[in-house]
């Protein structure tokens, strides 16, 4: 019975120091995501600047490198405080902690905790609704499963390059409809979009194939 109750007390406790957060503690975890997300970005795209001069191994190591230091962090974080919502970090530190959750996927049991308590913040108007939609396709994903929303997706690289859902959706018939309840474009206007980035980031070797134009919907 004691046990229960240190137990009990020691829960409340730590839910009362994630109400307590200060605006100056704020403003240093805002400070801290965007900072993160610098590196991230870096990572997330094509080699650039001096990383021009890596080789493919050096260049996987630096980015599995970032991914793992951010994830052990915002893990951190996560435990501490839930998930950051807007009216902790601001619009754009919510979104940016979503991004490094996003970019965890070595870590999807993590990826999963981190949806669920995103989903009632949502709900609450506390996250952004698309974001939620990009992680929970992205967790379907890492786990072998279709998609609700169609966010991630895969390129026909050896043909045209034209952009579709990775695995499948779960409801292609409805797709749009479920799309629009998040905020989410048309998937038709999505998948164009992926395909005219992917085309302009390979177009050389695409019109090396004859594929003078991206292949659109």
């Amino acid at each position: 019975m004691i046990k229960i109750i240190f137990l009990a007390l020691f829960i409340s406790l730590l839910t009362g120091c994630a109400t307590r957060l200060t605006d100056s503690k704020k403003t240093a975890l805002k400070n801290e995501l965007a900072e993160m997300v610098k590196t991230d970005q870096i990572a997330a795209f094509v080699r650039q600047g001096k990383y021009k001069e890596y080789t493919q191994e050096q260049w996987d190591r630096f980015k599995d490198s970032v991914y793992t230091t951010h994830q052990k962090r915002i893990a951190v974080i996560f435990r501490q405080y839930g998930f950051p919502g807007i009216d902790m970090v601001g619009k754009e530190g919510s979104n940016h902690f979503w991004l490094l959750v996003q970019h965890s996927d070595k870590f999807p049991e993590f990826q999963t905790k981190v949806l669920k308590a995103m989903e009632k913040e949502v709900k609450k108007q506390n996250a952004n609704p698309n974001n939620y939609a990009y992680l929970y396709d992205r967790v379907q994903v890492n786990a072998g499963k279709k998609q609700l929303f169609g966010t991630q997706v895969t390129y026909q690289v050896n043909t045209t390059g034209r952009a579709f859902p990775k695995i499948g959706l779960i409801d292609s018939v409805n797709v749009d409809k479920i799309r629009k309840e998040y905020t989410l474009s048309p998937l038709k206007d999505y998948l164009n979009q992926m395909t005219e980035m992917h085309y302009e980031m390979n177009k050389k070797s695409y019109q090396e194939k004859g594929v003078m134009k991206p292949d659109l919907y």
